[in-house]
């Protein structure tokens, strides 16, 4: 029982510590640009990160001290993340599934088109007040900056292999 309380301390002391780089990138992001497109990720990076320090600290400090409630918290936690974290993957690959882009003639990148995303994507991406948003934050980027100066003749652009953003702008 003392060598699986240690296994357990050691794997949440490795779990904190991995979830400190994790909040300082969150606390990063406060420090980038008014307008970059990275924003809306600071809040939601800097919860998870709290979240999974908080919960692999009441681990580490359950399996050492060997507090049982401290561990039934963790249990119970733990699961609760993972689900979470599943259910994000799995709804963000419902809705990203159909999006494969299509094949151009005289192109050599795929041509994205809004239908061939799910329905809840389009109404979100369609409504004017996020695909403005969405706009802004495109052009302000650096993504396709420098598209102008790379491709001297359409059919340079048309024969670059070109990421899907690039693709949209």
């Amino acid at each position: 029982m003392a060598l699986r309380n240690n296994v357990i301390g050691a794997i949440n002391f490795v779990a904190v510590l991995l979830s400190i780089p994790i909040i300082g990138a969150g606390i990063w992001l406060t420090t980038e640009p008014a307008d970059s497109c990275v924003k809306i990720l600071q809040w939601p990076i800097i919860i998870l990160g709290v979240l999974i320090f908080v919960v692999a600290l009441a681990g580490f400090i359950g399996a050492f001290w060997r507090i049982p409630m401290l561990l039934v918290f963790y249990l119970i936690a733990m699961l609760v993340l993972i689900v979470l974290l599943v259910s994000l993957v799995v709804f963000t690959y419902a809705v990203t599934l159909r999006g494969r882009g299509n094949i151009e003639p005289n192109r050599s990148y795929l041509e994205y088109r809004m239908d061939d995303f799910s329905i809840w994507l389009r109404r979100r991406v369609r409504s004017s007040s996020k695909w403005d948003g969405i706009r802004s934050c495109l052009r302000s980027s650096n993504i396709c900056a420098d598209l102008d100066q790379q491709y001297r003749t359409a059919q340079e652009f048309f024969n670059a292999h070109l990421t899907q953003i690039q693709v949209i702008d």
